[in-house]
């Protein structure tokens, strides 16, 4: 049996996540399909036909697919599950959407943000924000697996050229209707696509301040900015920086950490980053923990002397 990935896609361009589920799907064993489900979506098709490894790409093309309503991929999803063993998603917004809707029409037993494929059937996953990691075996005939990407490398974009199968698409399901979106507009890198990361804790004090000490930095070094909950909280940072349990999964390059003590809800959101850097004045502070490099220092002096050194 095959495996299928579902493409997270903008109907031009496939997303970063989808290379790491590919991967993930290559270890289940069999082949590896992708589903590209949505409106004059052929490029984001073709793109898809390229990345190494996938043996076809499945197309299917409807104005009902146009914005990726969950109900109606989930319905497109399973359509064409009885042809496959595993079902596999990027554990995002999207894929953590839609795959319990799939999941739920075909019976099966989910298994949720997958760091590690051990064989066809058996699975890792953390749970307990990460402290402890689970081995999951599931006996479903199809299983449903959403993929924490920062477990797996990315599959290379080029090389392939799988064959490109155009589907029939499935009705409208007809319980939602895409209503409008408002994009936020960033010159900054995505933060979960982001190499380097430069986040702001509590002890940034404001957002005023917030702005003033770190994006020289970010900007000096081609960076994200990410924030903790508690900064997101207290109004310092926007919701779509917040890292952690509660946020996003990042696992950078280079991770910047600054006045962040290091709650266990945050370091399971970075604690999978390449390198890690902490500057916090308090020396019990958890995040030294996880630190590859730690700097006990007022962040308000070492952040713009650092800044000046670069």
């Amino acid at each position: 049996m095959a495996a299928l990935v579902i493409a997270e896609h903008d109907n031009a361009t496939i997303k970063g996540g989808t290379l790491n589920t590919v991967t993930a799907a290559l270890q289940c064993g069999g082949d590896v399909h992708v589903l590209v489900a949505g409106h004059n979506a052929s490029a984001a098709a073709q793109s898809a036909a390229r990345i190494a490894g996938v043996a076809k790409v499945i197309h299917a093309d409807a104005p009902a697919l146009d914005h990726g309503l969950a109900e109606n991929v989930a319905a497109q999803v399973v359509a064409l599950a009885s042809s496959y063993s595993h079902l596999l998603f990027a554990a995002t917004a999207s894929g953590k959407n839609i795959a319990p809707r799939v999941a739920a029409l075909l019976d099966s037993a989910q298994i949720s943000d997958a760091t590690k494929v051990i064989g066809a059937d058996t699975f890792e996953r953390p749970i307990y924000a990460g402290n402890a990691i689970a081995t999951v075996q599931s006996s479903d005939a199809i299983k449903v697996i959403t993929v924490r990407t920062t477990g797996f490398d990315p599959a290379p974009a080029q090389g392939g050229s799988a064959a490109v199968e155009t589907t029939a698409a499935v009705s409208d399901v007809g319980s939602t209707t895409f209503v409008g979106s408002e994009i936020a507009k960033n010159d900054r890198p995505e933060l979960t696509a982001a190499k380097i990361i430069v986040s702001g804790g509590r002890a940034m004090g404001s957002s005023e301040k917030f702005n003033e000490v770190l994006t020289p930095l970010a900007d000096k070094l081609g960076a994200a900015l990410g924030a903790s909950r508690a900064a997101v909280d207290a109004g310092y940072a926007p919701n779509d920086w917040q890292v952690g349990q509660t946020g996003k999964i990042v696992a950078p390059m280079l991770y910047v950490a600054c006045g962040i003590s290091g709650a266990i809800q945050h370091l399971a959101g970075m604690k999978d980053s390449k390198v890690i850097v902490a500057i916090n004045k308090d020396p019990e502070a958890p995040i030294f923990s996880v630190a590859d490099y730690g700097l006990e220092a007022d962040l308000f002096v070492a952040v713009p002397e650092l800044v000046k050194s670069l």
